[in-house]
């Protein structure tokens, strides 16, 4: 006697002998370079080791920087209801856009954010501005990825004028950048993650963009990060797990 199974599902047990299970696909850029990724990877964690007393001191301050854009329509999402009635969102324009800077502290897992209008030269430059005003006493030690806005001339001026006449090792602000076509080096993705998952869960509740917006802020403000990705360059002793 035929078993009714569905011939394209194999029975659980068969998954579980096989060690395969329902997970979640995760996005590859075919343009990254492994070798490439994991040499910068490991250039990185020995710079962090090569000054880790200065960064333990609070001398030096690692930041992750990244930049997020939400959507008004990054709200829809799963939420409890009837099974027979949908739960409709309003959402007038999907485009209405919101731009945010946000910088992990590698130390302590808080993330420092800015809102602004999109991501370019200025806008990067006064958010580095705002990254030393709220780092009084320390020097500034930034990951991030190769945006154009990150490399074009105007970002390029400031930081030389910032640096001017310090060697290396003194600069106030030295930035480095992630091998390119690789997200994952940067932990921040994982907030961004973090907090439009946590918005979705309140989808229903959320009757307008600027809602989204103080909610999305609320959650990056007021919550310490602390997954595991935080350490991939390094476990430092005053990080709180």
């Amino acid at each position: 006697m035929m078993s009714s199974t569905n011939r394209n599902e194999a029975p659980p047990d068969l998954f579980e002998a096989a060690g395969i299970s329902w997970k979640k696909t995760t996005g590859l850029n075919p343009k990254a370079n492994q070798e490439v990724v994991a040499a910068k990877k490991n250039s990185l964690v020995t710079l962090l080791a090569s000054n880790r007393e200065d960064i333990e001191a609070r001398r030096v301050r690692v930041l992750l920087i990244d930049e997020c854009h939400l959507l008004w329509g990054d709200v829809t999402g799963y939420a409890w209801g009837k099974t027979d009635q949908e739960i409709a969102i309003k959402v007038v324009n999907e485009r209405d856009k919101q731009t945010y800077y946000g910088a992990v502290d590698y130390l302590d897992g808080k993330l420092v954010l800015k809102a602004y209008d999109a991501g370019n030269s200025n806008n990067t430059i006064d958010y580095l501005r705002y990254l030393l005003d709220s780092s009084p006493n320390q020097r500034l030690l930034l990951f991030w990825d190769g945006a154009s806005y990150h490399r074009s001339h105007l970002v390029q001026n400031f930081l030389g004028e910032i640096n001017q006449g310090l060697p290396p090792e003194q600069w106030k602000i030295h930035c480095i950048r992630f091998a390119p076509n690789c997200p994952s080096q940067n932990p921040i993705e994982d907030i961004w993650l973090q907090a439009k998952t946590w918005v979705r869960r309140f989808c229903a509740l959320i009757p307008t963009f600027s809602h989204l917006k103080w909610m999305f802020e609320w959650f990056l403000r007021n919550t310490i990060f602390d997954f595991l990705s935080l350490q991939m360059y390094g476990d430092f002793s005053e990080i709180k797990y």
